[in-house]
């Protein structure tokens, strides 16, 4: 009997299965969550630019990735907590309460003018004291959250219930119910509306932290143990994982997230919001959720939740650019989410379906 050649009889298997594999490789992109998500903003994109132009000009997606800085921030820590099958409603509030920590410490310590508003006593001093006020009072907020849900045993949605009412009257009181004032503008001129390559300075920021979150999420223990916490309590109890200290963790490194987020709204605005971000939570559960994240735990996908954060934002810039009334964007917004939510299941489901049949 003759022996098969190694060179004849081993590289025509190998072109036989490149095309296999760019197949299955392609079937395992477009079956991950991001992708339908990242379709559906392109999608998106397409649609409104053929309607109007003036979607494709540079200086729209300019203000486009400077608006989701904050969200997109906010989505990817709400996707990571969601994994580990915990929530926070109170982001909103955090966000509000550490901008305006930041922005009295800022103002404190600067000593503007009162007369001119433009020259500072301390300016650098000012400005790193209230970044670092503002990250210390997010960060301290998601700690107490998570506090009192790992050694006070409250469900997660309630203490952040709650926390939600406490961070906005304590931010209240803070200001005296006024927006504060004179925060120093080179802070804003220098960071906030600032770009590099026509990209603005805290979409920089968000992509930086972004991008770490998902190395940590994806490639080491941490993610792991978050994404079995989020699975089964009692099997990575079983394991000896510490979980406490892990949702610990968690709960504190989303406060840190809205603690930045609070440093960008001053720096975006030189000043508080104090009556906006009362729909952040909401915005970056959905965004996490319609990214892939399950919402009951054991699942996450960081790619999925910043397509998903970006979603709405394309969907309000296109219908404000249309000229579309205000009252009408929030339905459209709502209807437009549902759908995308809808179309990933739909086809997810198809997906696995088909591979059922195959098997």
């Amino acid at each position: 009997m003759a022996v098969p050649n190694e060179a004849t009889s081993v590289v025509p298997e190998r072109r036989r299965s490149t095309p296999r594999a760019v197949v299955a490789g392609a079937r395992e992109f477009s079956r991950h969550p991001a992708s339908w998500v990242f379709g559906i903003d392109v999608l998106l994109v397409l649609v409104f630019g053929v309607i109007n132009s003036d979607f494709f000009k540079a200086s729209n997606f300019t203000d486009m990735a400077l608006d989701s800085s904050q969200v997109v921030l906010l989505a990817v820590g709400s996707a990571v907590l969601l994994s580990a099958a915990e929530l926070d409603i109170s982001l909103g509030a955090n966000v509000i309460l550490s901008s305006a920590v930041g922005g009295r410490v800022m103002v404190s310590v600067a000593a503007v003018n009162p007369v001119t508003l433009l020259t500072y006593r301390h300016l650098g001093a000012g400005i790193a004291a209230g970044v670092a006020a503002a990250v210390a009072t997010g960060t301290v907020f998601g700690l107490v959250n998570g506090l009192i849900v790992t050694r006070l045993r409250v469900n997660s949605f309630i203490t952040t219930l709650g926390t939600l009412g406490i961070g906005t009257g304590v931010a209240l009181v803070v200001t005296g119910g006024s927006n504060v004032q004179g925060i120093p503008l080179p802070f804003q001129s220098h960071f906030g509306t600032s770009t590099v390559a026509s990209i603005p300075l805290p979409a920089l920021l968000t992509l930086l932290l972004v991008a770490a979150i998902w190395v940590v999420v994806a490639f080491t223990r941490f993610g792991l143990h978050t994404v079995a916490i989020g699975s089964s309590r009692t099997a990575a109890r079983r394991a000896g994982l510490a979980i406490d200290r892990h949702v610990l963790t968690l709960f504190t490194l989303v406060g840190f997230l809205a603690g930045v987020c609070g440093v960008i709204d001053l720096s975006r605005f030189a000043t508080t919001n104090l009556s906006g971000h009362q729909t952040d939570a909401l915005s970056a559960i959905a965004g996490a959720v319609i990214g892939g994240t399950n919402l009951f735990g054991g699942r996450i996908s960081i790619p999925g939740a910043i397509f998903g954060a970006a979603l709405a934002v394309i969907l309000q810039t296109g219908l404000v650019i249309l000229g579309l009334d205000p009252f009408y964007q929030q339905i459209a917004i709502g209807v437009v989410l549902v759908i995308a939510v809808f179309i990933r299941t739909r086809a997810l489901e198809t997906d696995k379906s088909g591979l059922r049949a195959l098997t």
